[in-house]
Parts: structure tokens; C-alpha cells; sequence
């Protein structure tokens, strides 16, 4: 993980990561707020989780993935309200090889969890752009 600054998003974000890595898929669940929302373009069309058990649906995905590598190439932070904009090139290790893409990630906190996460792929594996 490069260029991730040592702040409290900062922090949050490498935590994110790491569990991520450990398939810790409940610790995940606990940085989001009970009614967050996630938009995700993973799948090349947007998608909607609501809530922990549709965060949860979503979060199934991380179980195949056995490496990953991110850099931020961008970052920004705000502190009232805390917020989070960044934008990440990202390999991912799987049993099927490694896929590069490219995310827009952006949070919206409350209390110091996330209440709206912006999931979005710029670039898919396939090299097609969202």
C-alpha cells in the first residue's frame, strides 16, 4: 500500500485494507454504519447495497482474493463533515491470475463510520473503462 497518509482516514483506510486481506468480512462490516449505502460499478452496471446484510452480499466478493495491491494516485479528506475522495490503481491476486484496475473510491462518514461508499471501478480488469 502506497501513498496513504497518516491520518485518522488514513488509518481507517490501511485497516480497510487489511481486513480485506484477512477476509475479516464482519470487522468490515463494523466500519460502516448500520444503514449505509453502497454504489458499486464493479459489475459494469451500478449496483445498490443497503444496510449490513446487503453490505454483507456485497462483501462475498473479497473472499477470492488472495493478494492485493493498492497505490493512491489521488487523495483528499475532509474533516467536517469527514469525508473521502481517492483514487487507487489496484492488483488484484486471485486463482484465476492477477487483475489490474483502477478505482474511484469515495467515503462519507458519520460518527467515524462509513454512512455512503462510492465503490468505483474506472477501469476494469478486462482494460474496458466504466
Amino acid at each position: 500500500m502506497t501513498n496513504v497518509p497518516d491520518t485518522p482516514l488514513g488509518r481507517l483506510y490501511r485497516a480497510h485494507i487489511q481486513l480485506i486481506l484477512d477476509k475479516n468480512i464482519e470487522a468490515l462490516l463494523d466500519q460502516y454504519t448500520d444503514d449505509a449505502v453502497l454504489i458499486s460499478s464493479f459489475m459494469k452496471k451500478p449496483i445498490i447495497y443497503k444496510g449490513r446484510e446487503q453490505l454483507r452480499e456485497h462483501m462475498q466478493g473479497i473472499l477470492g482474493i488472495e493478494g492485493l495491491e493498492t497505490d493512491i494516485v489521488f487523495w483528499a479528506e475532509t474533516e467536517d463533515p469527514q469525508t473521502l475522495m481517492i483514487t487507487e490503481q489496484i492488483t488484484m491476486h486471485t486463482k484465476d491470475g492477477d487483475a489490474h484496475m483502477r478505482f474511484a473510491d469515495s467515503w462519507v462518514l458519520r460518527d467515524g463510520r462509513i454512512a455512503i461508499h462510492f465503490a468505483g471501478m474506472v477501469q476494469h480488469p478486462d482494460g474496458s473503462l466504466a
